[in-house]
């Protein structure tokens, strides 16, 4: 077979593309999926999946504990249309923030841009994919020039937006949700990104390179001679700073990989680097296939993330680990969470606090550099233990 690009002019010679497009789903709160977690998740990780929407409706989201909430996305969850329920969420005020991999919030920006994903099977030839210029996820297909219109908005929002300074991935994200509701009025309904901007909740990607944004960014900073780049610091500093202003912690944690560690390090971030020490976070939920068993887990479960001080000791109770797939077991969650009597917060807006909440972790640690003890040289350090033996 000789090589081509994808989606290239070609004889068809099956309709890969006939299934039904994917769409954003919304969760309404259903009195029947809060009867079935209540009354029929039982036991096993069913009653893993309740456990974690009791602790986020009767804990996390009650109003005198005020809990500022992550939300943490790996996987291919937009693509599989649940970026709906982050909308919902967001929309609400029961996300604070989000920490996401790039390659869920470049495939939300195919919903914004119109551009259709379909319902197809895993089961299909993908050489013949290949050669129909068809792209897979899984059983999720759509057109390679899906890929490349949404390369091309980039690329113009980029240049449109003409900043030539290092930016946070949170930054980079409000402006593009700003555009994106500027040019398609409205997407905020079927779009993570733009409703993110819209409803002031900051998006941060813990690795911007490994995802078609970062790919696009780092053409414009070589084609453009641009000064546009991604400054991983700056995204350190303003989720420390949120969780160092949190009244309490949480976190929704879908899948694992690098969004999840990269939130719970903000509390090692805090004590063992600016010497603060806030405590550790106050509840945990995580839907995972992982196991623990093979070393992996993505930073492992709640019980060890206490010696880290990623977790309060005290509050192991209010964590919870339901071994689920997300695309089942998180579109449960939020219709038990949406129908609850705590469906709703004011929106904290974090977006457009962070300078001012980085500027207060900066104070703070700075007063307790100025306590920390001065370290010890290690050559002193061997000789008094010898004198000592």
């Amino acid at each position: 077979m000789p090589h081509r690009v994808p989606g290239a002019p070609h004889e068809g010679r099956a309709d890969y593309l006939s299934g039904r497009p994917i769409r954003y789903y919304r969760p309404r709160g259903g009195a029947d999926v809060r009867r079935l977690i209540e009354e029929g998740f039982q036991a096993f990780n069913a009653a893993r999946l309740g456990e974690a929407c009791r602790i986020f409706t009767d804990k996390m989201l009650l109003p005198e504990h005020d809990t500022t909430i992550g939300l943490t996305v790996a996987g291919a969850l937009t693509p599989a249309g649940l970026g709906g329920c982050i909308v919902e969420l967001m929309k609400r005020g029961l996300v604070d923030f989000v920490i996401s991999t790039g390659a869920n919030l470049y495939h939300d920006l195919h919903y914004a841009l119109n551009l259709t994903l379909h319902r197809g099977s895993p089961f299909v030839n993908d050489v013949e994919l290949y050669e129909e210029g068809v792209i897979r996820i899984y059983d999720v297909l759509f057109p390679a020039t899906v890929l490349l219109e949404t390369d091309a908005y980039v690329r113009e929002f980029l240049v449109r937006w003409g900043v030539n300074t290092p930016v946070s991935t949170a930054e980079l994200h409000y402006a593009l949700g700003r555009d994106l509701l500027e040019r398609q009025p409205g997407c905020q309904e079927y779009s993570v990104v733009a409703a993110a901007a819209a409803f002031g909740v900051p998006i941060y990607t813990s690795s911007p390179g490994d995802s078609s944004i970062g790919m696009n960014i780092a053409f414009h900073e070589l084609m453009n001679e641009s000064g546009l780049m991604i400054d991983p610091n700056r995204d350190v500093n303003e989720v420390c700073a949120f969780i160092l202003a949190g009244k309490k912690n949480g976190c929704v944690i879908l899948g694992g990989g690098s969004p999840k560690n990269f939130y719970l390090q903000g509390q090692p971030t805090l004590w063992e680097v600016y010497g603060i020490p806030k405590g550790g976070n106050d509840y945990f939920i995580q839907i995972t296939t992982d196991s623990e068993v093979w070393g992996g887990l993505s930073g492992a479960t709640p019980a060890e993330a206490v010696s880290w001080g990623k977790v309060n000791p005290g509050v192991l109770p209010d964590t919870v680990v339901a071994y689920c797939d997300s695309t089942i077991a998180f579109p449960l969650f939020c219709e038990y969470v949406v129908g609850s009597d705590h469906g709703h917060r004011p929106r904290k807006e974090l977006v457009h606090k962070r300078d001012e909440l980085v500027a207060t972790l900066k104070r703070e640690a700075g007063a307790a550099t100025r306590k920390r003890p001065a370290p010890q040289d290690p050559a002193n350090t061997m000789l008094d233990r010898e004198r000592h033996r």
